[in-house]
């Protein structure tokens, strides 16, 4: 079980062991605070990672509400052993059966909201003194695929690097200690997938397999599924925005589980 420090600040990380293709070193949850503590995305619902959290909870003097950027379940699968654990305390997420149904500028206790959907369609980032908590908006390490929603992804980003942040903490991966850094990588990198597609799509390559061959050529083939997923939100986009070309093959696939709250 690792644990992750934020110093200078009361909030620490415990990641779970559920290593894998997308979790990357496991899933990170997080508390912040004391008097009581606030978790963010209990992860999934190991014995050794649920009561660590539970040990935690009760040297900072309990729980004040759980909080879930998205309810994938290797964010949000612990939920239920911890809610009963810890009763009565509410669960606040953007969907579902909660008690707190946020959204983008809401409040709870310290933790703002703010709307980055994207990755799935109810995500939150979290943010409270100088930390942003931003689940799979952004990882320590690598690219996160996109299962639509491009655009407002984007927005989210870019409201996130005008916030003055000093950390981010991720749903996977380390601590980022230059945000806007990260922040702008990020950015980057999907202004260069949607450049090399609108390339591919005016040399006329109009299938998923041509436009993958072209823009996500550097993908591993374990993770072709995700870029096609991907591939098929930067298409969106494009015709939201009126640029895509006739003729374009869609249906790339979805990467959106099924919730597990």
């Amino acid at each position: 079980m690792a644990r992750l420090e934020l110093p200078g600040h009361d909030a620490v990380g415990l990641r779970a062991d559920n290593p894998g293709m997308f979790t990357l070193t496991g899933t990170n949850t997080w508390i912040y605070g004391r008097e009581p503590g606030w978790l963010i995305d209990p992860g999934p619902a190991l014995p050794a990672h649920l009561d660590a959290i539970s040990e935690e909870l009760d040297e900072r003097g309990g729980l004040g509400a759980v909080l879930l950027t998205h309810d994938h379940a290797d964010h949000a699968e612990g939920v239920a052993e911890i809610v009963r654990r810890f009763s009565p305390v509410p669960l606040a997420a953007a969907r579902g059966n909660v008690q707190a149904l946020l959204r983008d500028g809401d409040w709870c206790g310290p933790l703002e909201a703010v709307a980055t959907p994207g990755h799935a369609p109810d995500h939150l980032t979290y943010v409270a003194d100088g930390i942003a908590f931003t689940g799979d908006a952004v990882l320590g390490e690598g690219s996160v695929f996109v299962a639509g929603q491009l655009g407002e992804y984007l927005d989210g980003l870019r409201r996130l690097r005008g916030l003055g942040l000093s950390l981010i903490a991720p749903g996977h991966g380390p601590v980022v200690s230059a945000p806007d850094e990260k922040l702008s990588e990020y950015i980057a990198h999907r202004l260069a997938r949607e450049q090399a597609l609108v390339t591919a799509l005016a040399e006329g390559k109009r299938t998923i397999q041509d436009l993958l061959d072209a823009v996500w050529a550097d993908a591993p083939v374990a993770l072709r599924p995700a870029a096609a997923v991907t591939l098929e939100a930067h298409l969106e986009k494009l015709s939201e925005e009126g640029r895509l070309p006739e003729g374009v093959e869609r249906g790339g696939g979805s990467a959106e589980p099924p919730p597990a709250v």
